[in-house]
């Protein structure tokens, strides 16, 4: 449903429904939490706390879903203010919320629920969250001493954390970064006996974008474990290297019964192009009916065409260079 063509609510009739334990929430009325005036933020956070538990989390969950299918809604100050709530789930699900923000001053407070908070689920969400700003960092779109401060903070919780899912959750945030330790920290887990902590290593393997981990990431296409098996499929595209190719071919070709496994593979497969995959894909496209597959295979097809373009451009780039070393030779020649 269009948020442009939501029915605009006074917040007493807000606050009613909020405490109302006798009826479900309206549904439509959640489009009343973005972008909400201050004012209005001002008397939810007077109320929030009366609200039923189950409610606030639910609330926030519904936000969550429905800012994945349309951009347009902004529940960012929902989330903040949310970022104190009683409740661990509802403060996870609040962090949840803001992992594609990129606003510089969210940073502290996800690092105060990093350091501070006393559940280990709002930690290692906090954890995750971070990984946005790794990647702003690294495009050097945040200050330094900002990125610094994430950086220092997620190596500490990587290595100190008594807690195992936040440690895991710190080293795939870590992927994005060019710091010199993340490389020993990413081998050390790729190389342990544990399958979670594998799967870490892959997903911070994909976020580096260094073509030096295709060979690791392929060793475990064939691995016992279907997650693991999961997270190199998914890496392999995070790489794009061309090395991958057949491999995920071949995996398609094969047959997976895991359906994860195989959008992962189509999907891998649009982010690295070239022979044989655009056929694949729509052979794949004309031999479903299901009205979701579809709509993933037409979208893997749509993210093949930008892959093309970026192909395409990359080789007219590399040809212009070698005209104009060409022609610098030939001038020198002269």
């Amino acid at each position: 449903m269009d948020a442009s063509n939501q029915k605009k609510y006074e917040f007493d009739a807000v606050k009613a429904a909020l405490l109302n334990n006798e009826a479900p929430f309206p549904p439509t009325m959640i489009y009343y939490f973005s972008d909400v005036a201050e004012d209005e933020l001002a008397l939810l956070k007077s109320v929030w706390p009366e609200v039923w538990v189950e409610r606030r989390r639910g609330l926030l969950e519904d936000m969550e879903s429905l800012a994945e299918n349309d951009t347009l809604l902004y529940f960012d100050p929902i989330a903040v203010m949310c970022l104190e709530d009683a409740d661990p789930v509802a403060r996870a699900t609040a962090i949840r919320l803001l992992w594609q923000s990129q606003k510089e001053t969210l940073v502290p407070l996800l690092i105060r629920r990093l350091t501070q908070d006393p559940e280990s689920i709002v930690r290692a969400a906090a954890a995750t969250a971070l990984g946005m700003f790794v990647y702003l960092g690294e495009l050097e779109e945040i200050k330094a001493s900002t990125y610094q401060q994430v950086l220092e903070c997620l190596i500490t919780a990587h290595l100190d954390s008594k807690d195992t899912l936040v440690c895991r959750r710190a080293l795939e945030s870590l992927g994005y970064a060019s710091h010199p330790e993340v490389p020993g920290f990413i081998s050390r887990a790729y190389e342990s006996d544990d399958e979670e902590w594998l799967q870490s290593a892959l997903y911070a393997m994909g976020r580096s974008y260094d073509r030096r981990y295709t060979d690791l990431v392929l060793r475990m296409f064939d691995h016992p474990d279907a997650v693991v098996r999961y997270e190199a499929v998914r890496a392999a595209g995070e790489l794009e290297d061309e090395k991958a190719r057949e491999p995920l071919i071949d995996l398609l070709e094969e047959g997976t019964e895991d359906d994860d496994i195989y959008f992962a593979a189509i999907w891998s497969l649009s982010k690295i192009g070239g022979e044989g995959v655009r056929e694949l894909i729509e052979f794949a496209l004309e031999d479903t009916e299901d009205p979701e597959d579809i709509q993933f295979l037409e979208e893997a097809l749509e993210n093949l065409d930008f892959t093309e373009q970026v192909n395409r451009f990359d080789l007219m780039r590399f040809e212009d260079d070698d005209l104009d070393d060409w022609l610098d030779d030939d001038q020198d020649e002269d």
